[in-house]
């Protein structure tokens, strides 16, 4: 705990990517325990924020002296980053790096989101954080240079991996699915990738409750700090997801399924990056609803 939360003040919550679908969750659910500084890019919220600008990290740390940072920025168009390398890498790995020396400065807590996609998915089960990476695209390969920036740091950090990441805001898959319904009366979605798609509110319910724990000295971070999978429960293809967003739309499109080989796309995707969530279960006594539980509340939100 810092001096000022030890005297009986809010916490000062420094939230980096507010306006992306994970950080306009977080930015709500964080607000019940502390006082939020959401940052972002375009400012809309709160500070603006250009990670490409290596000085601008620095200048809001130590003019917002947080208890507690929280990364939701990233880089994340997957096939722009195979020509857009240097940016993904500044953004995914460099400006990490730089957040974790600076926490480490405060002696304040880190929690930062990797992918699924630091794997390439040829392992055939799902995941442990104990299996070697092997990113196999530009994307994967800065997320994993992030990781092991801010573990290397000597900050106190809790990075998750999740994957498949769609709300109810940004770009992202089901909102894409919604669109297309309505457009076409054909899609042709690929069958043979599978993963966990994860709710963007879940994962910022989750982790308020996690920093909840943290703030108030209920967890030690020396002692349990560093990397965890937490995604939603299950698996599922692209198309199977495809399939349970048309059925609760009540469209009249068709579906076709096709092999990843129909679909060409600049930067190669896992076949099968499911990961297991059983680390951080047993750790914070916490378990991730099934992906169809939280779909279904998502498309309540939407509907």
């Amino acid at each position: 705990m810092t001096d000022r939360i030890l005297a009986g003040a809010r916490p000062r919550l420094l939230l980096i990517g507010a306006n992306g679908q994970v950080g306009w969750e977080l930015r709500r659910t964080l607000a019940c325990l502390g006082d939020v500084v959401a940052a972002s890019l375009e400012g809309e919220y709160g500070p603006v924020i250009d990670l490409l600008d290596a000085g601008a990290l620095t200048r809001l740390v130590r003019e917002t002296k947080p208890d507690a940072i929280i990364n939701a920025a990233a880089y994340t168009a997957v096939d722009k980053a195979e020509t857009d390398r240097e940016t993904a890498r500044r953004i995914n790995a460099d400006a990490v790096g730089e957040m974790g020396g600076l926490a480490a400065e405060l002696g304040v807590p880190v929690i930062h989101y990797s992918t699924d996609f630091v794997y390439s998915g040829t392992i055939g089960r799902a995941y442990t954080e104990d299996d070697t990476p092997d990113p196999i695209n530009v994307y994967g390969e800065t997320k994993l240079g992030g990781e092991r920036a801010l573990l290397e740091s000597g900050a106190k950090a809790l990075i998750f991996r999740t994957s498949w990441v769609y709300g109810a805001r940004g770009a992202n898959f089901l909102l894409t699915m919604r669109r297309l319904f309505q457009e076409r009366d054909e899609l042709r979605v690929v069958d043979d990738q599978i993963g966990s798609p994860t709710w963007s509110r879940m994962l910022a319910e989750i982790t308020a409750q996690v920093l909840y724990r943290v703030i108030r000295g209920d967890l030690d971070l020396d002692e349990v700090g560093g990397l965890y999978n937490l995604t939603g429960a299950g698996e599922v293809s692209w198309y199977g997801f495809a399939r349970a967003i048309l059925e609760a739309s009540g469209s009249a499109s068709k579906l076709l399924p096709i092999p990843s080989s129909e679909y060409q796309a600049p930067a190669k995707r896992p076949m099968f990056s499911v990961l297991s969530n059983r680390r951080f279960e047993e750790t914070f006594g916490l378990a991730t609803p099934d992906w169809r539980v939280s779909l279904a509340q998502c498309l309540e939100e939407l509907t």
